[in-house]
């Protein structure tokens, strides 16, 4: 399976950015999918997670309220909606997938190449 995100961009605190990543080459629908953000320097941290269905979904508590995780799995994309950005969201962001049902940073079978979103005034 090869991940392809895209959607990151500068933005100014407050706005709302989404990004979006394309599944090609495998079965979409029998992987969980979850995206993770990294800062330079700092370990890569879970963000949002979207089950198989697409119905099954959690969140880190920083972006709980704000980040939206969801996916199409008929066009074999997951998206993250991303409002109210702040300047600590500032991070690259990469898609991940996995064949287990629950995906964590340790089962992770594929990542996306990441995308940057900076967030600044």
């Amino acid at each position: 399976v090869q991940l392809q995100a895209s959607g990151g961009g500068s933005v100014q605190p407050g706005e709302s950015l989404t990004l979006s990543c394309t599944a090609s080459g495998g079965t979409f629908e029998g992987y969980a999918t979850a995206w993770f953000r990294q800062v330079q320097g700092n370990e890569r941290e879970f963000v949002a997670h979207i089950g198989r269905s697409g119905g099954s979904r959690s969140y880190a508590n920083s972006v709980k309220g704000r980040f939206v995780a969801s996916r199409d799995n008929a066009k074999t994309t997951m998206y993250l909606q991303m409002s109210d950005l702040k300047p600590e969201d500032t991070a690259v962001y990469y898609c991940a997938a996995a064949r287990a049902t629950v995906l964590t940073l340790l089962n992770v079978d594929y990542w996306g190449q990441g995308t940057l979103v900076t967030v600044s005034s």
